[in-house]
């Protein structure tokens, strides 16, 4: 067991869908698809340790310890058989949760852990760089996403159009990053640890959908052939004019997505 009790928010009604966000992020990097979700299912946004609500791990903190974070979330809530949706970080994780059999259907949004040595050292250089700035820039946050123009200087590396996003997700994205207390040691989990392992088809719980930003500065869009090799006969699904995050760029056809290939 983790030791952790994972903070999280739950609404609508239906069949339950796990949603597990990115590095830096909580629950509600979700805001822009949530409501739309809950009209047909039963939503169910975590908090994972050291990132939002949620307290830190006591002991060290992998991709692995944190998915069995996730995995013991779900067996403490009775959720046995739970579709999972991942983005980026989280995205890796419901991968991981079904390469080892938990879960129902995934979906993994531009996933990390498929780099090859060269992208991994662009991945831990770009988002090294990035983070003092962030959280040096903290005080100045309202004014910067309050603007079209602060918008797009601060988040060009994870959006294809971060102009056309709302000032609250963009500030409440900002402030999470200040927030998470296990933001470094999970960066550096990503940086320095193994890359995913995939699954041998017909091994997972349920069916594997990986989607991809067609604009993707963070995990970039070559690393989609090798999540989809990595799992045989999942559906690789690519969004036009997307970033790091399809919630954003492209919510309605996320939404589609979801619910087309969870459920």
């Amino acid at each position: 067991m983790s030791g952790v009790s994972l903070h999280f928010d739950r609404r609508g009604s239906g069949t339950p869908l796990l949603l597990v966000h990115g590095l830096g992020a909580s629950w509600a990097s979700w805001s822009p698809i949530l409501d739309q979700l809950a009209q047909h299912r039963d939503v169910i946004s975590v908090d994972l340790p050291g990132f939002g609500e949620t307290p830190p791990l006591p002991g060290e903190v992998t991709i692995a310890s944190l998915t069995d974070a996730v995995s013991d979330f779900i067996d403490t809530h009775d959720l046995a058989g739970i579709d999972t949706v991942g983005s980026s970080m989280g995205a890796r994780m419901v991968l991981e949760l079904a390469r080892r059999g938990v879960g129902g259907d995934t979906v993994a949004l531009d996933p990390g852990g498929f780099w090859s040595p060269g992208e991994l050292r662009f991945f831990s250089t770009a988002l090294k760089a990035s983070l003092p700035l962030v959280l040096g820039l903290q005080p100045v946050m309202p004014a910067l996403t309050g603007n079209p123009v602060g918008r797009t200087a601060l988040l060009t590396q994870f959006s294809a159009a971060p102009w056309k996003l709302p000032s609250s997700v963009a500030l409440h994205e900002m402030r999470s990053f200040k927030k998470a207390t296990s933001l470094r040691d999970a960066l550096d989990a990503l940086v320095d640890g193994p890359l995913q392992e995939g699954a041998p088809a017909g091994t997972t719980p349920g069916r594997v959908t990986i989607g991809w930003g067609r604009q993707d500065r963070v995990t970039l869009p070559k690393q989609a052939e090798r999540a989809h090799a990595a799992f045989p006969g999942s559906e690789l699904h690519w969004f036009d004019k997307c970033g790091h995050f399809p919630m954003w760029d492209q919510p309605a056809q996320t939404v589609e997505l979801i619910l087309g290939r969870t459920g």
